[in-house]
């Protein structure tokens, strides 16, 4: 390689590294001068790279984007993650389209790897398994995809269509545990219209985040019509056009996407038989609550079957609260699920719980058919509030 061609491939790796760069610094870094600097980016031009000139006090350079992608220029350890993320990309669910551009796009950069970077991505052998026993692989349009993810980025309202079941499921498929799911939905097609109000208008939502969670991917999104968090799967969405207006970003419940998304599916894989009911003054920690006699008598704690329900809710839910209710525990403790339950006298209880959005969680406290006399923190008070304020409206009709 020549002295010249050596150079320009560094002032690339120079800009690419950080756009703006001043001239001095440039010629400081490339060891020539001002003038020596000029002609290499013009070299670059010519290859198609958008360099423009910066003015200020020294004046320098920025790489822009262009209107057709230009050779590009990676260190070793940027080549192995290229590599092995191209290898992966069948293990996220992405649609066969962006999967078999993967391949090819693998095997392009494999071609040229040397041989000590080609042993170390060829070391790479990934194989997709499904992420839960009875759960099938779902692919994801790739144009579904990309319209959901430039609403995200672009904090546009997005307007769709929503299946129950994805849309090129087999006849003989079923919902699964989707909370967004409407009951009583065609199988494997939007909810019909309904004949009394016409064509059922598009479902609206402020889409946050595009995340990958158990294999599918999903749209955490506030849902402007139901005024809450929810979770829609993308194999189940069919945007439409235009989008809507732009909007204010809002953080999750809890500030982690991540935390979010796991406890909001929390529920959906839990759940067991209630066992024996604790005595009076004992704790109960999930809906299948068990222990020996002994435990029970002494007020010990009495533990659940199933390892993941001893952890408090404050572990697995981004909303935690509590709520004193006007029965004995031995009456709630069977429907407590993952949360914990114990005796207030004789005839009251606190129950602990967690979901995934202070609405959901006052639905959980409601769901228990006693009067509440007491809740906490303040959020869920207030979401106690929107609650009976939604549900007395239909009482007042």
């Amino acid at each position: 390689m020549t002295e010249t061609s050596r150079r320009t491939l560094l002032l690339l790796a120079l800009l690419q590294s950080r756009p703006d760069r001043t001239g001095p610094e440039l010629a400081a870094r490339l060891g020539v001068d001002a003038r020596t600097v000029r002609r290499d980016v013009d070299r670059l031009r010519e290859l198609g790279y958008q360099v423009v000139a910066t003015r200020g006090r020294v004046g320098g350079y920025r790489l822009d984007a262009g209107a057709e992608l230009p050779p590009l220029l990676f260190d070793d350890e940027q080549v192995v993650a290229l590599a092995v993320a191209l290898r992966t990309v069948t293990a996220s669910g992405v649609g066969d389209d962006l999967a078999e551009a993967s391949v090819r796009a693998l095997t392009t950069v494999r071609q040229v790897l040397p041989a000590r970077l080609r042993h170390r991505v060829d070391a790479v052998d990934v194989t997709t398994v499904a992420p839960t026993p009875g759960r099938p692989a779902v692919r994801v349009d790739l144009d579904v995809l990309l319209a959901v993810s430039a609403a995200a980025r672009r904090r546009e309202v997005l307007r769709f269509d929503y299946a129950t079941v994805a849309l090129d499921a087999p006849p003989e498929a079923t919902p699964d545990a989707n909370p967004d799911a409407s009951p009583g939905a065609a199988s494997g097609t939007v909810q019909p219209d309904d004949p009394r109000t016409g064509p059922r208008p598009p479902r609206r939502a402020e889409v946050h985040h595009v995340v990958v969670h158990d294999g599918r991917w999903y749209a955490v999104a506030w849902d402007i019509d139901r005024d809450d968090w929810r979770t829609f799967r993308l194999d189940r969405m069919t945007p439409r056009t235009p989008t809507g207006p732009r909007f204010v970003a809002r953080e999750v419940p809890g500030g982690d996407v991540g935390a979010f998304v796991a406890a909001r599916f929390t529920g959906a894989v839990a759940g067991a038989v209630a066992g024996p009911v604790p005595s009076a003054g004992s704790t109960a920690t999930g809906s299948t609550a068990t222990g020996s006699a002994a435990q029970q008598a002494s007020g010990a704690a009495v533990t659940s079957r199933n390892p993941e329900a001893r952890e408090t809710p404050a572990a697995r839910w981004p909303c935690q609260g509590w709520a004193e209710l006007a029965a004995p525990a031995r009456a709630v403790a069977p429907f407590v699920e993952d949360g914990t339950v114990e005796a207030v006298g004789a005839e009251h209880c606190r129950v602990t719980l967690g979901s995934w959005s202070w609405v959901a969680l006052a639905a959980r406290v409601a769901a228990f058919d006693a009067d509440v006399l007491a809740a906490g923190p303040a959020d869920l008070v207030a979401a106690c509030d929107a609650v009976a304020r939604r549900l007395g409206a239909v009482a007042g009709r």
